[in-house]
């Protein structure tokens, strides 16, 4: 397998990073105009049709700039579920999504329509009560849905599988993103910032620290790109991958972040700097869905036992 970027790769993380950069807070019909809502719908379905990997380069790019809005949710998540009328909606803007799996449900406040797996299947909730919840990461709040009527029948519950592989790429891939900022700021940091007539860097306390951060931001990041490719092939190690990928760039997110506070020194831990809201979405990306030991021990099963998760 070649992890090369085609062109049209690079081009499509160029514009989305300075678009991102000219527009911290992009609305919906925004990013429906760039056709980066469609990314994952087929053409005849009113999409742009490249597929998941061109939707992984744009995880990456939104989870770097900390975006708040409903993509994770609506286009990695839901849109597995979605019948390809329901798609065609997804493509043009008309409509996002999030799914209802357990009691917290992510995007409450962003999302314009909500589904829910019960039974068999996978519906529409309509009339339901949304409760948008306080939490850590302020750009991506939870929240807690009441009452509603499960309408129309989206999907298969057999569905919801490739739903959660796609998710938990999707969440390696911006927790690698978060990780590199994070890292990148500190080593700004660590070039200009002066003690005893020398950068900061330069010493090993610092910039130990640094390299290992570097080496596994990589290695994470080999997971999550393996991650992406396997979903984009529908191939049989998807599962696995996504597990293994979710569980390294996770650890990896935090810990660097945590790394990167220290190296600032007292300017790290105030509220002005970007570095509290990077830690704060990486610790949002470790607890989602499920703990890295979690799903180590699903990695372990597959490889042990030759049992999926």
């Amino acid at each position: 397998m070649d992890f090369t970027f085609t062109p049209e790769q690079e081009a499509l993380r160029d514009e989305a990073r300075a678009f991102l950069a000219a527009n911290p807070e992009p609305s919906w019909a925004q990013l429906a105009e760039l056709g980066w809502t469609g990314v994952s719908v087929a053409e005849e379905h009113g999409g742009v049709g490249p597929g998941f990997l061109e939707e992984a380069v744009l995880h990456e790019e939104l989870g770097r700039a900390l975006y708040h809005g409903p993509y994770l949710s609506t286009v990695a998540t839901t849109l597995p579920l979605l019948p390809p009328e329901l798609q065609a909606e997804v493509a043009t803007g008309e409509a996002s999504w999030t799914l209802a799996l357990g009691p917290l449900v992510p995007d409450l406040d962003t999302a314009g329509r909500i589904a829910v797996a019960g039974g068999d299947g996978v519906y529409e909730l309509e009339g339901a009560e949304r409760d948008v919840l306080k939490t850590m990461d302020s750009t991506r709040p939870l929240g807690v849905v009441r009452g509603g009527d499960a309408t129309r029948r989206l999907a298969d519950s057999e569905l919801l599988r490739a739903s959660r592989v796609r998710t938990r790429a999707a969440l390696a891939l911006e927790a690698c993103a978060v990780a590199q900022r994070a890292l990148e700021l500190a080593i700004d940091h660590a070039k200009t910032r002066e003690q005893f007539g020398r950068p900061i860097g330069v010493y090993q306390a610092i910039s130990h620290p640094l390299a290992d951060s570097y080496r596994e931001i990589e290695l994470a990041r080999s997971l999550a790109w393996w991650a992406a490719w396997c979903v984009a092939e529908d191939d049989v190690e998807a599962e696995v991958a996504a597990a293994a990928a979710k569980a390294q760039a996770a650890e990896t997110a935090v810990a660097v972040c945590e790394r990167a506070i220290q190296a600032h020194g007292g300017i790290g831990f105030t509220w002005e700097h970007v570095l509290h809201r990077l830690y704060k979405r990486a610790q949002w990306i470790q607890a989602f869905g499920a703990q890295p030991a979690e799903l180590r021990a699903e990695v372990a099963a597959a490889l042990l036992d030759g049992q999926g998760a």
